[in-house]
């Protein structure tokens, strides 16, 4: 095994094009066109879905038991839920995120008939109008209405537009990469974790590297939702490393720099051999590393189980500031996890025993205590 160079410049390129390609859960066939056409161009075969989850294939020395990457590339949006009668519309978050960070929102309405240019703002929103009024309304999604850059003034207006109850809404990502290496955006999660496993990809195709055992580069599109990686395993997967944001914020111990290995999350704790095994590889490799627990977090791990897949799992992210907000990630992090991913696709597989998906106690591993 070996680390490899990730390159940073085509990083950042297909970080901004995921980032500048709307796909609120449900709403995803068009950042599904754009990641099929990269694995395409990198010369990576892939399968899709019924829905679009992207199931790619690097090819191993041996096909048992082998393993997959996942990360996935739909984000939080909003639906409208309601159409009133000023002419603007009420909303639903699509996932899990605090209405007060969508409030000046830029975003993107799309109707059966077109698409058009919107903000998300509160209902009082004039400081002119309402005066003190508007520190006092409560923070949340019944005090949120879209206003949309049309001439629409009423219901009817609304329904002349073609606007309907659940139309769905992008939020922008106002992505901006700075000199000091920090990038701030909406959607990092999990368009970030994306980004650096088709960078895995671009260096081990670059590098012409043999995988020991056949790696599967996963794509998943409602994870934001709860699903996730839930239907997209392909039955011999025997472990599955998922790649996405950690909760960097006051009593955690993630970081914006180095890779932050979750060891539990609010579905419980993930594969202790698994888990060990990426510490290890870090440690071997120089490769700076912290361990965290997220309470209030789940991923495309949690789908998969929780699925019946038995399939041993572990989860290593980007430390994230502010995250499901306006979010802050550092170039650090995400090279260091795209080092790890190459570096752990290199490897054996944990246990010749896990290619069968019931077998005897032969193989089967010990923890130490």
């Amino acid at each position: 095994m070996r680390s490899l160079s990730i390159d940073t410049q085509y990083l950042t390129d297909i970080l901004l094009k995921l980032l500048y390609t709307p796909s609120p859960s449900g709403y995803t066939d068009r950042v599904v066109h754009l990641v099929c056409e990269e694995l395409e161009r990198l010369g990576v075969p892939f399968d899709l879905t019924r829905r679009g989850a992207i199931r790619a294939t690097l090819k191993g020395v041996a096909s048992q038991p082998n393993r997959a990457i996942v990360a996935h590339i739909d984000t939080l949006g909003a639906m409208v839920k309601g159409l009133k009668s000023n002419g603007r519309c009420e909303l639903v978050p699509v996932g899990h995120w605090n209405g007060r960070f969508a409030e000046g929102a830029r975003c993107t309405l799309y109707t059966d008939l077109g698409q058009h240019r919107a903000t998300i703002l509160p209902l009082k929103a004039s400081g002119h109008t309402f005066g003190p009024e508007i520190d006092a309304q409560p923070a949340g999604w019944d005090y949120l209405e879209l206003r949309i850059d049309e001439i629409v003034h009423d219901l009817k207006d609304l329904l002349r537009l073609g606007v309907h109850v659940g139309d769905f809404v992008a939020i922008d990502t106002c992505p901006e990469v700075t000199t000091t290496g920090f990038i701030n955006a909406r959607h990092l999660d999990d368009k970030a974790g994306a980004a650096v496993l088709l960078a895995a990809i671009e260096a081990v195709k670059r590098e012409r590297v043999v995988l020991p055992v056949d790696t599967h580069p996963l794509f998943t599109i409602s994870e934001e939702v709860g699903s996730g990686a839930s239907a997209a395993l392909h039955q011999d997967v025997a472990e599955m490393l998922t790649v996405d944001n950690g909760t960097t914020a006051p009593g955690q111990n993630s970081s914006e720099f180095g890779v932050t290995i979750c060891m539990a999350d609010m579905s419980g704790p993930f594969d202790y051999h698994l888990t060990h095994r990426i510490i290890q590889l870090c440690q071997e490799f120089d490769i700076r590393h912290q361990r965290d627990v997220f309470r209030y977090y789940r991923s495309d791990s949690a789908a998969a189980l929780e699925a019946g897949n038995d399939v041993r799992t572990a989860l290593v992210t980007f430390g994230v500031d502010a995250s499901h907000g306006y979010e802050r990630i550092h170039f650090d992090a995400l090279e260091s996890l795209g080092r790890l991913l190459t570096i752990y696709m290199q490897g054996p597989a944990l246990f010749a025993r896990d290619r069968y998906e019931i077998g005897p106690r032969t193989g089967f591993p010990t923890q130490p205590g």
